[in-house]
């Protein structure tokens, strides 16, 4: 496997490192020891997939908070999408920063997702397929959502969005829970007495 780090310290693409013969190629697209090499949290909890119908869809931006907060390995099984990440971590010199990657198919390439950051993606193709490997278990108690045409995020989405779920569309401004989800995101360290 490729690992790139992303400006956004600990999110990572991971793009395949192909043997390629007459057959066509081979290529690992998970390790728990190349993950753990890179300093990346190896577990995987859930498997999810989710389709697509129309182009344009948008799923996110979702996130959960700790002690529930889940690592995300990300990849488009068919078609393609736009895949944003924010870093949801107040003590990160890029706290509210994204970055975004397209995702697709044909390129096969991943995204690894840290724990205490928002996710989301939009469709850039009808049918289009994803898969994620996650960190922790679904915890309805610890979801949480940022609007994604929050104008603090300044996410710039390729095209209109023509799906979106009820819940996705009512998340909160940042100047609403910004405070909230900050102080909910810290890393609270246990001391002994």
């Amino acid at each position: 496997m490729i690992f790139t780090e992303t400006k956004l310290a600990g999110a990572y693409l991971l793009d395949l490192d192909r043997r390629q013969d007459n057959r066509g190629f081979f290529a690992r697209m998970f390790c728990q020891k190349e993950f753990t090499a890179h300093g990346l949290k190896p577990m995987i909890a859930q498997a999810n997939v989710g389709s697509n119908l129309k182009r344009g869809t948008l799923r996110g931006m979702h996130f959960q908070y700790p002690p529930g907060a889940e690592t995300k390995y990300v990849r488009c099984t068919r078609g393609a999408i736009l895949d944003i990440i924010v870093d949801l971590r107040p003590e990160s010199p890029t706290y509210l920063e994204h970055v975004a990657v397209e995702l697709t198919a044909e390129n096969q390439r991943g995204l690894y997702v840290p724990e205490r950051f928002a996710h989301g993606y939009i469709t850039l193709e009808d049918n289009t397929d994803t898969s994620y490997m996650v960190g922790e278990y679904y915890m309805p108690g610890a979801e949480g959502g940022l609007l994604y045409g929050d104008p603090r995020l300044a996410l710039d989405w390729p095209l209109p969005v023509s799906v979106i779920s009820e819940k996705d569309a009512q998340w909160p401004l940042l100047d609403q829970i910004g405070d909230d989800v900050g102080r909910r995101m810290q890393i609270h360290e246990l001391v002994e007495a």
